[in-house]
This record gives structure tokens, C-alpha cells and sequence, in this order.
């Protein structure tokens, strides 16, 4: 023996549990993904094309969507019918279309359509 092995402590092989000993395997195979942003995007961009169709369902909406103008909600309103849009005060909303008597069809942040009163928006 040589004189380093004289003095080596020798020490107990630690046992991992199986499941977390595959589990490490598997992590270590995955190629990591530096831009996990593109994921999300993908969902965001899935979600607002499920809404957008429910809503031209929902609406009976042929026509091309357009931003006819922004607004702000001037207070918090919840809504009363399905076809209605629920507000938060100071939420910024993108006016799809006017229709006739005081309500507009109205999109918000996460891409849910609904009619929203007139007199609950600020334009600017």
C-alpha cells in the first residue's frame, strides 16, 4: 500500500431512492431549454384564439377585428349576463366595435370579448 492510502477515511456510499435516482437520470437527459418564454407565448397565443372564437360564436361576429379605439374602465363593474364584460377600475380595454344604443363590444387584457357600457369607459 502506498502511504496515501494508509491514511484514507473511508466512507459509507450514500443510497438514493430509485425514483429520485430516474428522476435525476431524466433531468439530466432533457436538453434544457434557455428560452422557456416561447412556451408561454405558444399558450398565450392558443387561449386568445379560443377566445376569439367564442366569441365570434358567441356574438355572431363575421367581420375582421379591428381596434376602432382604447379606453380605460373608469370604475370596477361585474357582469350581469354571459355576453357582458367584467371590469376592474383603471383596466385598459381595446374597442372592437360600436354598436347601436350605449354599449360597445369591448376586448381586455387577456382576450376576453364583451359589451361594455359607454358610460364606464374613458377614452382618451
Amino acid at each position: 500500500r502506498g502511504k496515501d492510502e494508509k491514511y484514507r477515511v473511508w466512507m459509507p456510499k450514500l443510497r438514493m431512492a430509485k425514483e429520485y435516482k430516474d428522476k435525476r437520470k431524466s433531468i439530466d437527459n432533457v436538453e434544457r431549454n434557455i428560452f422557456k418564454f416561447k412556451k408561454s407565448s405558444e399558450d398565450k397565443s392558443k387561449k386568445m384564439e379560443k377566445e376569439e372564437k367564442l366569441f365570434r360564436e358567441t356574438f355572431m361576429y363575421n367581420k375582421e377585428i379591428r381596434v376602432l379605439a382604447t379606453a380605460t374602465a373608469q370604475r370596477s363593474v361585474p357582469s350581469r349576463r354571459r355576453a357582458d364584460l367584467p371590469l376592474a377600475a383603471g383596466e385598459q380595454l381595446d374597442v372592437i366595435d360600436a354598436v347601436q344604443g350605449h354599449a360597445v363590444i369591448c376586448r381586455n387584457a387577456q382576450g376576453r370579448y364583451g359589451y361594455v357600457l359607454v358610460e364606464h369607459l374613458n377614452f382618451r
